[in-house]
């Protein structure tokens, strides 16, 4: 009995062996596995970007990425990425794990972007500088900018296309952007100040430099005496200096917060084009001169109008005497034609000629024949 179960036990156990060895093998790759397989950290570099944790910062350029860089470090504090085909930028497009950044500054410059989502940039709440420069937004979202309540300067130079010129006021009027110290909007192409209050801000800073502004309003000058720590820039923008620039024309001339002011120039009418601005006179942004002028023009015009209906009148009511006098001179012109033709067949026709001039002979030849005799004469 013990023979048979030892052959039995014999004949079983290199299946138990193979078994054995098959789980050993299985267990052995699983931690090879493991331990070649790189671990993320929270400190780890996003790949295609360079790192620099003792300054916070985590730079990516160039690439074809279209999307941001995903699991950036928790210490980040300045991120800049450019040179990407990035489109669009999603609704929370910072928030890919759902926690919050420490990010400061935040560059995204040179990146293709045509369309900013809402709250495309929630999970960054500590941001205080935005650059969105050089990129082509045709879309902007009125909740574009809600999520960044620490914002402190936000530049647009160059971004917005004129289908966006038209969202921009909108989305820059939210009130997260109420502690916006500096805002650039440079060579966008604007034909005025994108901001209808300026109070909801804090504003120090406004850029407006080379775009195609003609002229600043009444309502945007009031707003700007009232906030007087704002500084505009405004120079190489094409300013039409007629009437409708008196009221931004005597706040250049009495206030300080446009430095450069010496640079605005005229771009209209072409007898001003080239002259500075702030060196016009006044008659020339004059409005009441040029409604009074406009004003005696209409009253000569009214003048002139009467003169002629009345004039109308007159000869309307004396109809009847005019055509009198009328057929009068026709009458007097038809007897003075009739003499001229009279005197012309007289003077066309050779006979009637030589007979006139020899009856004006022997008349003269009588008169002096009877003068000689003493015979008085009358004619």
């Amino acid at each position: 009995m013990r023979e048979k179960m030892w052959i039995f036990h014999g004949a079983d156990h290199p299946k138990c062996v193979f078994a054995l060895w098959n789980q050993w093998c299985l267990c052995y790759a699983a931690v090879v596995c493991l331990l070649s397989t790189p671990v993320r950290t929270a400190d780890a570099c996003p790949s295609s970007c360079v790192c620099a944790k003792e300054s916070g910062t985590v730079t990516c350029r160039d690439g074809e990425d279209t999307e941001l860089p995903g699991d950036i470090p928790e210490w980040t504090t300045t991120m800049i990425v450019t040179g990407r085909n990035i489109s669009t930028l999603q609704r929370g497009a910072f928030m890919t794990n759902g926690t919050e950044l420490e990010i400061t500054t935040l560059s995204l410059s040179y990146n293709g972007i045509q369309t900013l989502e809402p709250y495309a940039f929630l999970g960054l709440p500590r941001l205080h500088l935005l650059d969105l420069s050089h990129n082509q937004l045709a879309s902007i979202s009125a909740r574009a900018f809600h999520g960044l309540p620490e914002l402190r300067s936000l530049h647009l130079n160059r971004s917005v296309l004129p289908p966006a010129s038209g969202q921009l006021a909108n989305a820059l009027s939210a009130q997260s952007l109420r502690n916006l110290h500096r805002l650039e909007l440079a060579g966008n192409r604007l034909k005025s100040i994108p901001l209808t209050r300026f109070d909801v801000y804090n504003l120090h800073a406004l850029v407006l430099v080379n775009n195609s502004i003609e002229s600043i309003g009444r309502e945007n000058v009031t707003n700007l005496y009232q906030q007087r720590r704002i500084r505009v820039y405004l120079s190489l923008n094409p300013f039409r200096c007629n009437c409708d620039l008196e009221a931004f024309y005597y706040w250049l001339k009495n206030s300080s917060q446009c430095p450069d002011a010496g640079g605005l120039l005229c771009s209209e009418p072409d007898a001003k084009r080239g002259s500075p601005v702030e060196k016009l006179r006044v008659e020339d942004v004059d409005c009441t001169n040029e409604n009074l002028e406009a004003v005696s023009y209409v009253f000569l015009g009214i003048v002139l109008a009467l003169i002629g209906v009345v004039f109308l009148m007159v000869l309307y009511l004396n109809r009847g005497g005019i055509k009198r006098w009328l057929n009068n001179i026709r009458e007097a012109c038809r007897d003075q034609m009739e003499v001229y033709h009279y005197r012309y067949e007289q003077d066309s026709d050779p006979r009637l000629a030589n007979f006139s001039h020899k009856l004006n002979g022997d008349c003269q030849t009588q008169y002096l024949e009877l003068k000689e005799d003493g015979v008085p004469f009358t004619a």
